[in-house]
């Protein structure tokens, strides 16, 4: 028996491998939900009532979307070329720090319809700036970028912890550690009364539209799928590595440093160090079970935004750990990988 790689793959095996890979993973959490002695069904009746079975479970869901969007765009954007970014978790913190620091030092009273702009300017900026890092490391010194932007992760969270400690502490706060908060000016719209919901959900949708059209529609986009599929064969054929890296850098920081903005000003308006349960890493996930398209990742983002907020309510109602998400959310990217495996190679005796 050997693997042989298939030659193309037809329309089938481009979308089916989203889909088995999310029943591969709700077939092996229901296993592990009937050990915890509660009814599967029942179980999963539960989790999709709390992520969609009111307004406020709906508005939720669709909140806890966003993020995960724009840290799905960073890693397929970036993974599409071979860059891995293991490091949304990091750019997320360091947009957000960004936004906090120059909306409370330099923006303070300026009308939102200018500093609004800014500030995701300037979130997403911060982003691209720590992942040039890698990038120079990797250009320059063959520097495997998976170890650096992942230890840039630890280096980054611990340097806004230092922050919200020391020059940007909220003296409001009562000593608990929390930057001071963005003007109220720089809070994104609200897109439903009454909710957390924000404007945030457009832009990011929008990005993901105009993303897909770049990469399908553009010279850039064809230069650094080359790159990916084989680096050294599209140099020789005269595409700019380092120039085509570097503009998938900032691309692909760029999205996470905005996820980090975004959240600031559309939910939290400040920063601690639990502003984000992981959706920088969460944001591979997404990518990979959107296999790498942009149009994938709205809709990766909401399955995995409904399997966190409806664990929540699945565990209140029926005292089931609400780890079960993110247990479904790893078994789901496991068995991406397996799928996406078998739709490049068959097997043959």
């Amino acid at each position: 028996m050997r693997f042989e790689r298939r030659e193309q793959r037809t329309l089938f095996l481009v979308i089916a491998p989203p889909i088995i890979a999310i029943f591969a993973a709700l077939f092996l959490s229901g296993l592990l939900i009937a050990l915890a002695g509660a009814p599967i069904f029942e179980a999963y009746g539960n989790l999709i009532k709390g992520a969609f079975g009111s307004r406020l479970a709906i508005t939720e869901t669709l909140t806890r979307t966003v993020p995960l969007i724009l840290t799905g765009l960073a890693a397929a954007t970036a993974f599409r070329a071979k860059l891995w970014n293991i490091g949304g978790e990091g750019q997320l913190y360091i947009g957000a720090i960004a936004v906090a620091a120059i909306s409370s030092q330099f923006l303070t009273g300026v009308p939102g319809i200018i500093q609004i702009p800014i500030l995701l300017i300037g979130g997403a900026v911060s982003g691209m700036m720590l992942l040039l890092i890698p990038l120079w490391l990797r250009l320059r010194f063959s520097v495997d970028e998976v170890v650096t932007t992942l230890l840039l992760n630890f280096v980054a969270i611990l340097f806004v912890s230092m922050l919200i400690d020391t020059v940007l502490k909220d003296p409001l706060a009562f000593g608990w550690p929390q930057s001071v908060p963005v003007d109220d000016e720089a809070m994104l719209p609200r897109l439903v009364s009454r909710s957390r919901l924000h404007i945030g959900l457009i832009i990011a949708i929008v990005l993901a539209v105009v993303t897909y059209f770049i990469q399908s529609r553009t010279v850039f986009g064809i230069r650094s799928r080359a790159v990916g599929l084989n680096a050294t064969a599209a140099n020789f054929a005269g595409v700019p590595l380092g120039r085509t890296l570097t503009i998938v850098a900032v691309v692909s920081g760029g999205f996470a440093g905005l996820a980090g903005a975004v959240e600031v000003m559309g939910v939290q308006s400040y920063v601690t160090t639990e502003l984000s349960p992981g959706y920088g890493y969460s944001g591979i996930v997404v990518a990979m079970l959107a296999n790498l398209n942009p149009i994938g990742v709205i809709f990766a983002a909401l399955f995995i935004a409904a399997m966190f907020v409806g664990a929540d309510s699945m565990s209140r109602a029926m005292e089931i750990p609400t780890y079960i998400a993110d247990v479904t959310v790893a078994l789901s990217l496991l068995c991406m990988l397996v799928a996406v495996f078998f739709t490049q190679y068959r097997i043959r005796k």
